[in-house]
């Protein structure tokens, strides 16, 4: 068998995934995906509350971590529930990265204590986790059967959201994403019917947030963003979204973190990363995510944090590709004018990202990365990359193993 140079193989498989993306991409624009009922500001979780309880539920699995209970940012929009005279049960058993037997265990209970919807409280672990467990309950399966496309029949039980971060986006989103700590992977599962009937954006249930959470999940953000807006699915309403976003993150990110019970910078945050989640809903994302979710389902690196030391050597990589559209992200975040050449302001774009993470504490590399490991790691995520998403230029294994050693400790 005569193997083919790997540049060769990578211009056809390159154009080859590229025509079958264009044309899942025309596909994915007209699935009619829906958008949840967002309450914003502060207090927007006791809103919630009282709106869930007019729903008429027997009784809702509130789903959350023993972080989140600990502090009690629950509190108020349980007594939300109570007032409006619904019945709940709380499962505070959600770990990092929504692992399967903790998945598995909260839809024991939601079944055991006859549940009839789902309730999220938390960062993203708790939100997927919970789309999950609705899912899985109301089509009878195990969560990993459903890893895929509209792998359920029926829709999940009914949705709501309260994320406590501003980075996921996964209040807005078609995707819940778990993960299978024997296989040492992450699972994906998704769905038009997973995104929450309604979701709550309370600033002040992020102000407590530690400065590491705000930094990595709002460069999560970001990444979310600048992913919709430079792959092959962009369109005009999830462009709008994404330099929206992109905007909004570049401003109010540092205060954030440096005066994080500013309620403004953090409402600000909390509604760009639904901008975010709105457009790679959409759009889809790329080489940023494939290679995170390798680094999370290996070591259980943070997604976000993954995902800000990985932005912009990706950006790097992709090259002249992405120039112009790059260019447009730079002018919209105020570092450049349009009469700039593309080149220019993409350039600085990336040194903006860099100085931005410099700025708010994220590392210059990943620590539990191991040498031995990249390979694997590359040709796996080269696959995720291919097979799932719009990326704006196939990059070769090769060149995703220079991007990791970039990264190593």
């Amino acid at each position: 068998m005569i193997e083919m140079p790997e540049a060769v193989g990578s211009l056809v498989r390159s154009v080859g995934l590229s025509t079958a993306m264009k044309a899942a991409g025309v596909v994915t624009g007209l699935l009619p995906i829906p958008q949840p009922l967002l309450f914003t500001g502060p207090g927007a979780s006791k809103r919630l509350g009282f709106a869930l309880a007019a729903q008429g539920h027997r009784k809702v699995l509130v789903v959350t971590d023993a972080t989140v209970a600990s502090l009690g940012l629950a509190k108020g929009f349980l007594a939300a529930l109570k007032k409006g005279g619904t019945d709940y049960v709380v499962f505070d058993g959600i770990g990092a990265d929504a692992p399967i037997p903790d998945v598995t265990r909260g839809l024991a209970l939601l079944r055991h204590r006859g549940c009839d919807a789902v309730a999220a409280i938390g960062g993203g672990s708790p939100l997927d986790a919970a789309k999950a467990i609705a899912y899985a309950a109301a089509n009878g399966k195990a969560p990993e059967k459903l890893a895929g496309y509209f792998r359920g029949l029926k829709a999940p039980l009914p949705l709501y959201a309260i994320p406590t971060t501003a980075g996921t986006g996964s209040e807005v989103t078609v995707a819940a994403v778990i993960s299978d700590p024997d296989e040492g992977r992450k699972l994906v599962i998704a769905d038009t019917r997973l995104v929450p009937a309604m979701a709550a954006l309370d600033p002040e249930l992020m102000t407590g947030l530690p400065r590491s959470v705000t930094a990595a999940t709002g460069m999560d953000a970001l990444t979310h963003a600048v992913e919709a807006f430079i792959g092959q699915w962009a369109g005009d309403h999830t462009d709008r979204l994404a330099l929206a976003a992109t905007a909004m993150i570049f401003e109010n990110l540092p205060v954030a973190c440096e005066r994080g019970r500013n309620l403004e910078a953090r409402e600000r945050m909390a509604l760009a990363a639904t901008f975010a989640g709105l457009a790679f809903t959409r759009a889809n994302v790329g080489y940023v995510h494939a290679i995170a979710h390798q680094l999370g389902g290996k070591y259980h690196v943070p997604h976000g944090l993954a995902n800000a030391v990985l932005l912009p050597r990706v950006l790097r990589a992709l090259g002249p590709s992405i120039a112009k559209r790059l260019a447009l992200l730079a002018v919209r975040a105020g570092l450049g004018k349009e009469k700039e050449k593309p080149a220019v302001l993409a350039r600085r774009f990336i040194e903006a990202v860099e100085a931005l993470s410099t700025r708010i504490g994220i590392p210059e590399s990943i620590d539990a990365l191991q040498a031995a490991d990249i390979p694997a790691l590359a040709k796996a995520a080269c696959r995720e990359a291919d097979a799932n998403y719009p990326v704006p230029k196939y990059l070769s294994e090769r060149q995703v193993e220079a991007i990791l050693r970039g990264v190593l400790p």
